[in-house]
């Protein structure tokens, strides 16, 4: 008997999200649930790490594996978890501060080790949770409750910022264009090393300039003009044209199949560690597990 095909509702959590009504985590949320079914992947097959924050939630909400970890380390979770059962599909998740600003260290270097995996930064370009203070990708003199007079500093360009650390996949996604970001998260899941994919999240509370409206106004899709997906300056050059022009690039920036993290270290990885043996008796095995309960 074939087995059945799964449905974005099968990869449905049993809590139900507590994001503010209209908050663009929840358009993320579905476009991952149908992006992770078209895959034809099973709930099993997947883990979904994140960090801290309103969209750090989000493995709560869905059902597969999953991890809630501390603010900005969603990435070392995340390639420790794929480096040790390398069948796994894993997927980080999380806001622009919490892995443009405390894990943008973490976030460099796995973009250069390339490990195959995905992760998707959801950017409302403001910090949600704490209720609206300046984060990395907030405008140029955008008012906030930390910046009153006026944000003095130049918003971080993801898209650059991932483009010069050497990523092998570099995407821009907008929550409110569902069709698009499907395709996009399809792509990056099936790409064989670290993907990205900044998605503009709209936050409905506590930034009123980067609204869904403005994503709607201002977006466009890049590859429906044609661009060439394996020009890297053509997407550097794109980037830093449209980031913070009239014109905001929706689309795959750039994507190589260069060789993944876990394909040089073949030798080490040869057997997963979620697969070797323990080296101890069933019995003993049975009397550790028993003491967590």
């Amino acid at each position: 008997m074939a087995e059945a095909v799964l449905e974005a509702k099968d990869f449905k959590g049993d809590v139900h999200p507590d994001w503010c009504p209209g908050c663009g985590d929840f358009g993320v949320l579905n476009v991952l649930q149908r992006a992770l079914a078209e895959s034809g992947l099973k709930q099993h097959e997947v883990a979904v790490i994140s960090g801290i924050g309103c969209s750090s939630n989000l493995p709560g909400f869905i059902n597969t594996y999953g991890m809630h970890t501390l603010h900005g380390r969603s990435l070392p979770n995340a390639q420790g978890f794929k480096l040790a059962n390398t069948d796994m599909t894993v997927v980080a998740c999380g806001g622009d501060g919490d892995g443009y600003g405390i894990g943008v260290g973490h976030l460099v270097h796995a973009l250069r080790r390339n490990i195959d995996m995905t992760y998707i930064v959801m950017n409302n370009s403001i910090y949600g949770l704490t209720t609206g203070q300046t984060s990395p990708t907030s405008g140029f003199g955008m008012k906030t409750k930390s910046t009153p007079f006026g944000n003095p500093e130049v918003p971080l360009n993801p898209i650059t910022l991932a483009l010069g650390s050497g990523a092998s996949f570099v995407a821009r996604a907008f929550s409110g264009n569902p069709k698009q970001a499907v395709d996009i998260f399809k792509a990056a899941i099936a790409h064989k090393g670290f993907a990205i994919v900044d998605t503009f999240s709209p936050c409905v509370t506590f930034n009123k300039v980067n609204t869904a409206q403005f994503y709607r106004d201002n977006t466009y899709d890049l590859n429906a003009e044609g661009h060439d997906t394996s020009d890297f300056m053509k997407a550097m050059e794109v980037a830093n044209r449209d980031t913070y022009g009239d014109r905001i690039a929706t689309g795959i920036f750039y994507q190589n199949e260069r060789p993944c993290y876990e394909a040089q270290e073949k030798d080490t990885l040869s057997v997963a560690l979620a697969k070797q043996d323990l080296g101890i008796s069933a019995a003993n095995a049975e009397a550790l597990k028993a003491s967590f309960k």
